[in-house]
């Protein structure tokens, strides 16, 4: 009797460790700019201390999007815009790699989007305590097609042109 109790004793701790479930998996972290602070203590050993910055900032990644996107047939021709996000991480050389549409367009869209990411230039890579740290970054690339003029059909005339005169 006692060495049965003894068995049963023992077998329930081993019975509750086969029915823990694994932790989940970490999801990478994701840096977006304005979205990044210091943390008190240093902070985790995964995040950097500074973001991986395009070189002369947003306004020449957007000059040089607007210089290299070439907007698709197809969509010029159903008037599509908006952005494509591509994620891609920025090495510890600066160079992205591994893009992939994180939203995309139409396919059209996405593939030059790809296109056009991968020939950024390399970016100041992110660092953690002065060392350079790969980090996956989000960047949207804009499809916008400003060469079609879109008309306001509806539009009301404001009252001070109505009533100035000469225009009537």
């Amino acid at each position: 009797m006692r060495s049965y109790f003894f068995a049963i004793l023992l077998a329930a701790p081993l019975a509750a460790l086969a029915q823990t479930k694994p932790a989940p998996a970490k999801a990478p972290i994701v840096l977006t700019p304005g979205n990044m602070q210091l943390q008190a203590g240093g902070g985790a050993e995964n995040r950097p201390d500074h973001p991986p910055t395009f070189p002369g900032g947003e306004e020449a990644m957007g000059e040089f999007f607007t210089q290299n996107v070439q907007i698709p047939v197809k969509a010029k021709q159903a008037r599509v815009t908006g952005d494509v996000l591509v994620t891609a991480t920025v090495g510890t050389d600066g160079k992205l790699t591994n893009p992939k549409i994180a939203k995309g367009l139409t396919p059209e869209c996405n593939a030059e989007a790809l296109r056009v990411v991968q020939t950024l230039p390399a970016w100041q890579p992110a660092t953690r305590r002065g060392v350079p740290v790969p980090v996956m970054v989000q960047v949207p690339v804009p499809f916008d097609n400003a060469g079609i003029t879109k008309f306001e059909n509806d539009r009301k005339v404001p009252r001070s042109t109505k009533d100035a005169p000469g225009l009537n």
